[in-house]
């Protein structure tokens, strides 16, 4: 990766519908050259995808909430698989620390959070702890982009 790349890996994080000829424009080359080096970063697996980053607010989401979960080791993997099955989880890692995973989910309401926990985290076996917290204000969420 070259100076030129980041560049582009910093506008299309920014704006990823931005088109080849633009950025060709932006910076002195062909469409044609900016989309070779788009898709070499592709094929490097530098960018792994372009997708767009919907508004949970306007689909009825307003419930942002963390999940710190501790698991009984041996049921860990099936616990893993079947938060990740759950539509309202929008992430899910394996944790060093105090926890064992660490969950972001995105619901309607507190009912709907309420209903979470207790139906769908606590009914799992191997849970023996779970603490939980909501996001009250963003800064800034950087959705996939890295600060280059």
């Amino acid at each position: 990766m070259d100076a030129l790349d980041l560049k582009l890996l910093e506008d299309l994080t920014s704006d990823g519908r931005t088109s080849y000829a633009e950025l060709g424009r932006k910076y002195g080359l062909t469409r044609v050259s900016i989309k070779e080096r788009i898709d070499k970063l592709r094929a490097e697996g530098i960018i792994e995808n372009f997708t767009i980053t919907i508004s949970p607010e306007a689909t009825g989401k307003h419930v942002s909430a963390f999940f710190e979960i501790d698991v009984e080791p041996i049921h860990l993997d099936g616990v893993a698989h079947a938060l990740a099955e759950e539509d309202a989880v929008e992430n899910l890692y394996l944790m060093t620390g105090s926890s064992t995973l660490h969950m972001h989910a995105l619901l309607r309401d507190m009912d709907d959070l309420e209903r979470f926990v207790l139906e769908r985290i606590y009914a799992l076996k191997g849970i023996s702890r779970v603490q939980t917290h909501m996001i009250l204000k963003r800064y800034k969420s950087r959705r996939g982009g890295l600060r280059l």
